[in-house]
Parts: C-alpha cells; sequence; structure tokens
C-alpha cells in the first residue's frame, strides 16, 4: 500500500507544494534527485511527485545552509543530523531577506570580509527583538520596531538597527531556530514600519533628483533589502520608483526607458546560484541604455567576488547616501561640460 493510503501516515507534498514552502524549484529538485540521489519522492494515484514529510524538513535544512553559503554538492546528500550538526558547528551568517550583505570570503586573501559584517550596537536590543519573534507577538514586534524607528531616525534604524537584526534573524532560521513563519512574521512586521516610514517622506522638488527603478529578478522573492534601500535613497532626495519583486528582465529594460531612470538597483539574498545572479546582470547590463547606472547589493556573495564592468556592487547599505552623492557630481560636471 502507498503510504499517501495509509490511514495513519502523514499527508504527501506535491512538487508544488514543495516549492512553495521551501523555496527550493521543480527544476532544483528534480536535478537532485538525478544527480545526489536525494529527495527520493513516493508516487501519488496520478503517478506524480510526492514527497514524505521528513524529506520536506531536510530539504529546508539543506535550504538554510545554501543561504549560508554552502554548495549544493556538499549538502544534498547529507542526512538531517549531519545537516543540524554543520549549521551547529559553524554557521556562516547571511541576512534572510535583506539588503545587509555578507561574502563568505574576500577575494583578496580568503579571509572572511569584516567590512561586510554589520555590527551588533546593540546585542541585547537585537535578543530582545529575536525573542519578540520567539513568542509570536506580532503587535509587540511591530510596535517595538516602530518606537526604535522614531526614536532612531530612519537613517540610524535601517543601517544600525534593521541590517544587524536581519543578520540576527538569518542565522536563527540557518540553525533552525526559527522556522519559516517566524522569518515571514518578522519580515511582515518590519514591512509594515519601513512602508509608512517611506510614505511620510517629502518627494522631491524641482529638477536633477536622480530617478531610481527598484526590484529583484525573477526568482528572488524578498522584498525586504529594496524597502531598506528605498528608504535611504528617499532620504536622499531621490525619486525613487519600486516594481516589487520577481520583474522579468525584459520588463525591468522597459520600465527603465518608460520611466528615463538614472539608476536600476537590484537587490539580492543568496536565493539564487551565483551564475542565475551574473548571467542576469551581464544580461541587463548589454540591455539597459549607457547612461543608466546598474547597482546591485544585498547578501550573495557572488557579486563582490568578482567585479562586473558596468554593475556598482554596493557591500554596505551604509554606503548609499555616498554613492548617491557621487552620482550627482558626475551629472553635474557631465551638464557643465555639454553645455
Amino acid at each position: 500500500m502507498n503510504s499517501s493510503q495509509h490511514p495513519l501516515a502523514q499527508p504527501l507534498w506535491s512538487i508544488a507544494a514543495v516549492e512553495r514552502d521551501t523555496g527550493l524549484s521543480k527544476d532544483t529538485l528534480r536535478v537532485w534527485e538525478k544527480r545526489y540521489g536525494f529527495p527520493q519522492p513516493e508516487r501519488d494515484a496520478a503517478g506524480d511527485r510526492a514527497y514524505p514529510p521528513e524529506q520536506v524538513e531536510r530539504l529546508h535544512a539543506i535550504r538554510r545552509l545554501m543561504d549560508a553559503g554552502h554548495r549544493p554538492r556538499h549538502v544534498v546528500a547529507l542526512q538531517l543530523e549531519a545537516l543540524q550538526a554543520l549549521a551547529q558547528a559553524a554557521p556562516l551568517v547571511v541576512a534572510p531577506s535583506a539588503a545587509a550583505a555578507v561574502a563568505r570570503r574576500s577575494s583578496n586573501n580568503g579571509a572572511l570580509a569584516p567590512s561586510l559584517l554589520p555590527a551588533l550596537h546593540d546585542a541585547a536590543l537585537v535578543e530582545r527583538y529575536l525573542a519578540l519573534i520567539t513568542c509570536h507577538d506580532a503587535h509587540q514586534l511591530r510596535r517595538a520596531l516602530a518606537q526604535d524607528a522614531l526614536r532612531l531616525g530612519l537613517v540610524a534604524f535601517v543601517t544600525q538597527l534593521v541590517a544587524p537584526l536581519n543578520v540576527a534573524v538569518g542565522e536563527a532560521w540557518i540553525q533552525g531556530r526559527f522556522r519559516v513563519f517566524e522569518e515571514h512574521l518578522y519580515t511582515e512586521c518590519m514591512t509594515g514600519v519601513l512602508r509608512p516610514a517611506i510614505a511620510s517622506i517629502a518627494p522631491p522638488q524641482g529638477r536633477g533628483a536622480p530617478r531610481v527603478l527598484l526590484t529583484t529578478i525573477p526568482q528572488e522573492p524578498h522584498a525586504l533589502g529594496l524597502l531598506m534601500v528605498e528608504a535611504l535613497l528617499a532620504l536622499e532626495g531621490c525619486h525613487c520608483l519600486s516594481l516589487g519583486t520577481q520583474t522579468p528582465l525584459g520588463d525591468i529594460v522597459q520600465a527603465a526607458q518608460v520611466h528615463d531612470a538614472d539608476v536600476v538597483a537590484l537587490s539580492f539574498t543568496a536565493v539564487l546560484a551565483a551564475p542565475a545572479v551574473l548571467a542576469a546582470l551581464r544580461d541587463l547590463r548589454r540591455q539597459l541604455p549607457a547612461r543608466t547606472a546598474l547597482w546591485a547589493g544585498g547578501g550573495c556573495p557572488a557579486l563582490y567576488q568578482r567585479p562586473l564592468e558596468g554593475v556598482l556592487a554596493l557591500s554596505d547599505i551604509g554606503a548609499l547616501p555616498a554613492e548617491v552623492a557621487r552620482w550627482r557630481s558626475r551629472a553635474a560636471n557631465q551638464a557643465k561640460n555639454s553645455g
């Protein structure tokens, strides 16, 4: 008897449900099945792949390690106990859905790049937020975030609290201390604080403000990094147009042309494999007008290991104001020379 027909068996997961729950694409699951012998799905009555809950749990552990920078070939074949031990032994910290970038190795000497690790300026404050997430107190979590946004001011809130808090939440998720719904709870509460804060910023007046198009490429579903960047850019007097997440490359190019964007800014986490990230950036750089700057940042280590011509990789979200100032200076010089 198939386990899905046994009255005491836990229900099997369809491949679509596994994709939604783990963030691993159907193609990835099929490739791993052939290449590594895992997962090992059963078949439902229609002959479609069906995954036992214990395999889904193991896929979650694999995904956490991949988000931490581990390669599939090193972790997919490991049993759950080995995966959990690896996460506990030496977790590589990345933000779950943020612009706080953490590169696994620097390109110069192989050491962990310290400039990419946001300092935890107030460890007790971060721990208090982790406790609120663990208690599932969404109301108190959102209230505390809103109060700290007012207390610190938006720039310090984003750079000194949100960025390191993202790293801490990401580490907790990688280690299995947080479940997916808890990371989502945090993201939604933070989004609920950042969106009104951005909306309260007066739009820039007059000409000369850079027009910035913000989005992510397909298969990159995380939006929190975009909100953090938008908040800082809006405070710097930029015209910001956010397309949300997972915009097809062709639509990014068309939107940049329609809105005459000066900058296209993209946020990346470690969800996508490095080749996909780099290929998308090269493709966009070829299609965008030469005058349109292409900025990329976030927790994808590939952004910082090998510079791409015509792409500005921002490892530190706090560097955005300086980059806007440099853009303004170049634009002013170009206008002066053309005049």
